[in-house]
């Protein structure tokens, strides 16, 4: 039973998200809203929703180590799963001016969250102000880029344009968003119920859970996309939408769930987790900003270092068995 929910759950919030995100985007349209701003709220962040209804589902049952592994999971799988295998499929760089604004923003998000991680819990207040930088943030991007039209802009747009639009009658676009919705709840609830029942069975950590089953199962959406985009040789694409993603999982994810409850680190998130999230970031940040190509070797190497990740948890690298 405890596979079937896992299982179960992955599928739900893959279908539930690409539901969502898809039907948020042709409704978007129908309602004449710019593709800029579809791009960068919609797609960017709607593909983290599975994060989201995880998470804070995770914190509400008692299980916030589960939700803080998620999210921090999901980051790295975005940065070495997610663009290595785009890279794998087509090797890719991207426009220095296109990215740099967003880029740097995920690195001093980054740089943020690892330093109140380092205190030991992200409280009430921390949610506070991480959600009201995020909000500032966005309306920033949104006034700027509708103000310059500059390659950022552009890149948002296509990333909307990349959604592609449903062809049906409102009425039908705003059925599927409710059902997506549904599904994400139903599948968030059977993930979360399901992990924890694998790790209290194996005598797992569930942060440890949270960092590979949850948070490769929630991350699924932006693989999705990102290899469909890749194989159309849309991989900036990808990129755009792994920035957007993992500013909103930091800030927009640990924001809303340190609302309802105080999130704790652990001292093998601190000691190890949080590191190899920096250095994830550390890595990626320098072919972003310089233009230069990710190919298949370094795609490789991205992938690569992902499997070290999954494996170093369970064999306890860090303090994460007993």
């Amino acid at each position: 039973m405890t596979y079937f929910l896992i299982i179960a759950g992955f599928a739900l919030l893959l279908f539930g998200g690409e539901a969502v995100v898809r039907g948020s985007v042709a409704l978007a349209q129908r309602l004449g809203v710019s593709p800029l701003i579809v791009g960068l709220t919609i797609v960017g962040f709607g593909t983290s929703l599975p994060e989201m209804v995880v998470s804070v589902n995770a914190a509400l049952v008692g299980s916030p180590g589960l939700a803080v592994g998620n999210v921090i999971g999901s980051n790295i799988a975005n940065i070495l799963l997610i663009l290595g295998v785009a890279a794998l499929i087509a090797p890719f760089a991207v426009h220095p001016a296109a990215v740099r604004r967003d880029a740097l923003a995920m690195g001093i998000v980054t740089l943020a969250y690892v330093g109140l991680g380092m205190t030991g819990q992200i409280v009430f207040w921390h949610g506070i102000a991480m959600l009201v930088m995020l909000l500032v943030y966005i309306g920033y991007t949104v006034w700027h880029d509708n103000k310059t039209n500059d390659a950022a802009a552009e890149l948002h747009r296509e990333e909307a344009e990349e959604i592609g639009i449903i062809p049906l009658r409102t009425v039908s676009i705003c059925g599927i968003i409710v059902t997506g919705l549904f599904a994400v709840v139903v599948g968030a609830e059977w993930l979360v119920t399901g992990a924890t029942s694998l790790a209290m069975a194996f005598g797992v950590p569930e942060e440890v859970i949270g960092l590979t089953v949850v948070a490769l199962g929630t991350s699924l959406p932006e693989l999705a996309t990102s290899i469909v985009a890749a194989y159309r040789g849309h991989s900036d694409v990808c990129v755009g939408n792994v920035l957007g993603s993992n500013v909103f999982n930091l800030f927009g994810i640990t924001g809303v769930t340190a609302l309802f409850v105080p999130l704790p680190f652990s001292d093998k998130i601190v000691d190890f987790d949080l590191w190899i999230l920096l250095a994830a970031t550390a890595i990626l940040l320098p072919f972003l900003l310089s233009g230069r190509k990710l190919v298949r070797i370094g795609g490789m190497a991205f992938v690569g270092a992902y499997l070290c990740f999954v494996a170093a948890q369970f064999a306890g690298i860090g303090g994460t068995m007993p």
